[in-house]
């Protein structure tokens, strides 16, 4: 039974981790958008690809696997061939890089808000190497262990320790 509680546990934090979380997210909102572009792809541009080329639709491009000579696509499958459709993979490839380049914009989008509304990084400033002496105020090498200009004897930092 510990056993059952350990693999509870060990998912509880798996599932509770922010990265799994977003990834969930991402593909809940990437569900939807998928729809938006689908529409976008099928209801603008297919027309306007069609009306360019002479009516031609996509979906309807196919060749049959058998015997027979049919006018779509739907004819065929209806009449029990089977058919290689070429069209409907056209119409699936730009579907993807629309998706593709949308994403794109978006996490650009993104990105630029993040530069515009982030703080800018400090640089990290390089080890000092020099010090001031407490005597005589003056600049010395941090490693110095007797000052140059009043000669007193420094503490090192290892003494001061």
């Amino acid at each position: 039974m510990a056993k059952k509680k350990g693999f509870m546990k060990e998912f509880k934090e798996f599932i509770s981790r922010g990265s799994v979380i977003d990834l969930a997210v991402g593909v809940i909102i990437g569900g939807a958008f998928q729809k938006i572009v689908n529409s976008l792809v099928n209801d603008i541009i297919m027309p306007v690809i069609s009306l360019v080329t002479g009516g031609i639709d996509f979906n309807n491009w196919f060749l049959p696997l058998g015997k027979g000579d049919f006018a779509t696509a739907a004819d065929a499958k209806a009449a029990g061939v089977a058919t290689l459709n070429y069209g409907t993979f056209i119409g699936t490839a730009l579907d993807f890089l629309i998706m593709a380049f949308i994403i794109f914009l978006f996490i650009k989008g993104i990105n630029t808000l993040r530069e515009k509304t982030s703080k800018p990084h400090e640089e990290e400033k390089p080890a000092p190497t020099t010090k001031i002496c407490p005597y005589c105020k003056s600049e010395i090498d941090i490693n110095a262990t007797r000052c140059p200009h009043c000669t007193s004897e420094l503490e090192s930092e290892e003494q001061s320790k």
